[in-house]
């Protein structure tokens, strides 16, 4: 499935279930819970680790279909544009851009 059908798919259980479509700060919080709780099941080994990594990837696309962006067109956009990108170490080991956008 690509992001394009899966962003249609989650907007449409979201109006079907009555679940928030018109309020991105809400859902940006409700994002940021999601990670944490991805994060904690990374750290705790914890076998729902994919469940929550699905989720996180759900409010994405809500907070995108909220402010009408085709998240497959943007991520295949900065996808290219990083690869794009040349990166060299610095003095201190740290990688720094050196050209690209």
């Amino acid at each position: 499935m690509d992001i394009r059908t899966a962003q249609k798919l989650a907007w449409e259980n979201k109006l079907a279930k009555g679940f928030n479509t018109t309020d991105t700060a809400l859902e940006f919080g409700l994002l940021t819970a999601e990670i944490g709780e991805a994060f904690t099941a990374w750290r705790k080994h914890l076998p729902d680790l994919g469940e929550e990594l699905a989720d996180v990837f759900l409010y994405l696309v809500a907070v995108a279909e909220m402010n009408d962006i085709d998240l497959d067109e943007e991520v295949a956009r900065k996808i290219d544009k990083n690869t794009r990108r040349v990166y060299e170490r610095n003095a201190h080991g740290a990688l720094i851009r050196t050209s690209g956008g």
